[in-house]
């Protein structure tokens, strides 16, 4: 039996190395093959517990379980996906996945259509706002307490394919049956796009992904279309993605040459990346708006800007994620996303907030301590140490490292706006469900009524009924607001975040934006420094 083991653990061993020979992988590490190396030490392990161990073992997990536990034990961005998450995680970045093309929303166990995607499979064929879908390929969808997830598994599929819904209009009897040929859907990384003011234009990216840089000079040249001469740039919740998109990004602000990022590691090289030359806008003010989760590319953007004096920083402190991650493809699907070098900014600041290897939760509460300490909501609270001073390269102003990006208008965080009350609706979806109702019921009125947007925003209230349905909802899932001073502290934004929400299903994100950042501060404190 010892014979047979060891025969069992020679000839895994062998195929372990044998991979690694003939692989990409080979180019990029020396393995230990030596009998008392680290290497032999792990597969010994893993094969004895696949084999003597008293209870049966799932060896795949086991072995998923061994490199999480070696991950974990590094920085905080060091991780392993599983097929499933790297498929995932990938797909907001690359700009487009296949499906039938309609933005949706459940109510009430049913598929709602907010919008078509304009051009998309789905429009093209009549699908329209407010198009309930009942049945995929004839199983029913709606009523059966779906998961939403499985719903959408069945709606997306290979392009090229035939899907056949089932759908329910408002005002017509029988139930409508249309044929989609799904086709690739594209996936902006531009949350919104519009002119704030004479003058002043709006871009608000939500990831850096692979066709951002494409979709920043469309919104870029439609803005200077428009007299655009200083453009507000929010980054405030952008949690990052591809370096070479913020690359991009930050060149069209950039003279040629100008440093945006430099990588430095232990075994990867030093990388530069400067900006190209001939940018889109590199004149003209710009105000960058941030926040605690204004993240890693987010991040490169806001460092390149403030330490090039191009523009104003406005917020307050980034996340500081500052590690670059490299991904290994393994044969299964799976990645392994290793930390190799650290970001630094043009002035020499490291974006990375410092951390303890192996301490992830406390890693993960850092933003409880940035609420504790005061940070969040007093500027006076945040002291540096000499070593973290530095100074811009053009006008030689201070910046500050230490992790993250230091604003240079600092807006406290309002913790009054979001009431107890209020948190607890969202929570309990009673706000977005009163608004898919009002607007399922009341689209074609509201359409007749306000031709435009500028109509709808200068002259539409949210009607009393709309707010008494939500409180009496409210009411049946026994929630309350503590006194009436949180009932009329809560009121004024509900009512101004419904306005948003019902402008979103009617027009798009730009119009949600247009009116939800009549209560965003850092956003405020820009048109302040502008007048």
């Amino acid at each position: 039996m010892r014979y047979g083991f060891d025969k069992q653990i020679l000839r895994v061993f062998l195929l372990f190395i044998l991979y690694f020979l003939f692989s990409p992988v080979r180019a990029q590490f020396r393995i230990n093959t030596s009998n008392d190396g680290p290497l032999r030490k792990l597969q010994i392990a893993e094969m004895a517990i696949n084999n003597l161990y008293v209870d049966s073992v799932d060896e795949s997990k086991l072995v998923e379980d061994a490199i999480r536990g070696m991950l974990e034990k590094l920085d905080p961005h060091s991780s392993y996906l599983t097929p499933k998450e790297v498929k995932e995680a990938n797909e907001p970045l690359r700009g487009n996945f296949e499906g039938i093309g309609v933005q949706f929303n459940m109510v009430e166990d049913t598929l709602l259509v907010i919008q078509p995607v304009s051009g998309g499979p789905s429009e093209r064929m009549g699908i329209i706002a407010g198009d309930r879908i009942v049945s995929v390929n004839d199983t029913a969808i709606a009523g059966v307490k779906m998961q939403k997830e499985e719903i959408m598994r069945r709606l997306r599929g290979p392009k090229g394919t035939e899907v056949e819904l089932g759908v329910v209009r408002r005002g017509i009897a029988d139930t409508l049956h249309f044929t989609i040929v799904r086709d690739k859907i594209p996936v902006r990384s531009i949350d919104a796009t519009y002119m704030l003011r004479p003058k002043v234009g709006y871009i608000r990216i939500g990831n850096f992904g692979a066709t951002t840089h494409q979709e920043f000079c469309e919104s870029l040249s439609e803005l200077k279309q428009q007299g655009m001469q200083t453009l507000v740039l929010d980054l405030q919740g952008n949690g990052g993605g591809y370096l070479q998109a913020a690359v991009k990004i930050a060149g069209e602000f950039l003279q040629k040459n100008d440093l945006i990022v430099y990588t430095d590691g232990r075994k990867a090289r030093k990388a530069e990346y400067v900006a190209k030359g001939g940018g889109l806008f590199t004149k003209g003010k710009v105000y960058v708006l941030v926040d605690s989760y204004t993240a890693s590319a987010a991040e490169i953007v806001s460092g390149a800007i403030q330490d090039h004096d191009r523009g104003i920083i406005i917020g307050r402190r980034t996340y500081g994620k500052g590690l670059v991650q490299r991904p290994l493809d393994l044969p299964d699907g799976s990645m392994i996303r290793l930390t190799i070098a650290h970001y630094y900014t043009p002035s020499g600041r490291c974006i990375q907030k410092p951390y303890e290897k192996g301490k992830q939760k406390d890693y993960a509460e850092d933003m409880l301590k940035r609420l504790k300490s005061g940070e969040l909501t007093n500027a006076d609270s945040v002291h540096f140490a000499d070593s973290l001073k530095y100074y811009t390269l053009k006008q030689h102003r201070l910046v500050y490292g230490g992790g993250g990006i230091m604003p240079d208008e600092f807006v406290p965080l309002d913790t009054m706006r979001y009431t107890k009350f209020h948190r607890e609706l969202s929570a309990k979806s009673i706000i977005i469900n009163a608004n898919l109702r009002y607007v399922d019921n009341q689209r074609k009125e509201l359409q007749q009524r306000y031709p435009t947007f500028e109509d709808y925003k200068k002259n539409f209230q949210i009607p009393q009924e709309l707010t008494d349905g939500i409180m009496a909802e409210a009411e049946k899932q026994n929630i309350r607001p503590k006194d009436d001073d949180e009932l009329q502290r809560t009121l004024p934004y509900l009512r101004l975040q419904l306005k948003a929400l019902i402008a979103r299903d009617l027009w798009s994100m730009n119009e949600y934006y247009s009116i939800i950042g009549e209560t965003n501060d850092a956003l405020q404190r820009a048109l302040e420094l502008l007048d």
